[in-house]
């Protein structure tokens, strides 16, 4: 008995060939991409089962996951995953509602939009470490601009960057000016973004711009508050450039964030074997923290 051929639908077979032509036109960036991510990730996790310094950089001592206990066992560098957890809350909440205030302001406006565009962008467009010496310069406690401005109003100097108990509110404080303009722009992007109907809707019914506010914006704008959140959490918990340049980790350890930290394990104490065990525990609980955000995100979709 003859066996029925079910036909190749066109459409599925030129769907099959694009996704072919997509996969071999991505695949050079991809494996270069891969490359590049994938390399130092291996070469770390190699490095940090052995005992490997700069005054004896080889492979010859296997110690398996010593560096790892080691790492777990250090007070100072619990204590800069503590400090670290607190700037990034800290700078994440604050900039998120600035932002998201500013945003909200921003997308009623109709004249102008592009200066204050070019006003907001400009602290974002400036390298961090330039940001660093500027602000360092701004609030030195005797040459600094902004102690003699309180000097003016009858208000004595403050220590910014020298007061163990002031220089991480300091440091929160530069973050928040230099990219708090990330999140202006993600956030106003999604607003302008959102359907109008909902509002005409609920501008029919009588709702107020408060439970407009509450019931349609934030509803609609979950996804867009997370992955902004997500974003701005990564790079806060890499911040380096501002303490490198501000602080140096100091007062003491006051503002000693765990990427200075592990910084200074390598380059200072020269235990790169300790160093890329340190980097790798902070690798597992971003990734940990970015897959529930995603998974969290996914939910909303």
């Amino acid at each position: 008995m003859p066996v029925a051929v079910r036909p190749i639908s066109p459409r599925t077979d030129i769907d099959r060939r694009d996704r072919r032509f997509g996969w071999i036109v991505s695949a050079p960036g991809l494996f270069v991409l891969l490359a590049v991510v994938l390399f130092p990730v291996l070469w770390a996790f190699w490095t940090s089962l052995h005992e490997y310094t700069l005054i004896a950089p080889n492979f010859d001592t296997f110690t398996g996951t010593v560096n790892y206990a080691k790492a777990a066992a250090d007070n100072e560098f619990r204590h800069t995953l503590r400090l670290t957890a607190f700037f990034v809350v800290a700078v994440v909440l604050l900039e998120f509602v600035i932002g998201f205030a500013v945003a909200l302001m921003l997308n009623e406006v109709e004249r102008f939009k592009p200066v204050y565009y070019a006003i907001l962008l400009c602290p974002l467009l400036m390298n961090p470490v330039i940001v660093g010496l500027i602000w360092r310069m701004f609030l030195h406690p005797q040459l600094g601009i902004v102690n003699y401005l309180l000097s003016v109003v009858g208000i004595p100097a403050v220590n910014w960057l020298g007061d163990t108990k002031i220089a991480i509110w300091t440091i929160v404080l530069v973050d928040i000016w230099h990219q708090v303009s990330f999140m202006i722009v993600l956030l106003l992007a999604g607003l302008a973004a959102l359907p109008r109907e909902p509002y005409e809707a609920a501008r029919v019914d009588g709702a107020s711009p408060l439970a407009s506010f509450w019931h349609i914006t934030l509803p609609l704008m979950r996804p867009v508050i997370i992955v902004t959140l997500l974003i701005r959490l990564i790079f806060a918990v890499k911040t380096y450039d501002l303490i490198y340049i501000m602080t140096r980790g100091g007062p003491g350890i006051s503002t000693d964030f765990v990427s200075y930290f592990i910084y200074r394990t390598a380059f200072v104490s020269l235990d790169i074997g300790k160093a890329s065990a340190m980097s790798l525990l902070l690798l597992a609980a971003i990734l940990a923290l970015t897959a529930y955000l995603y998974r969290y995100m996914r939910s909303l979709t």
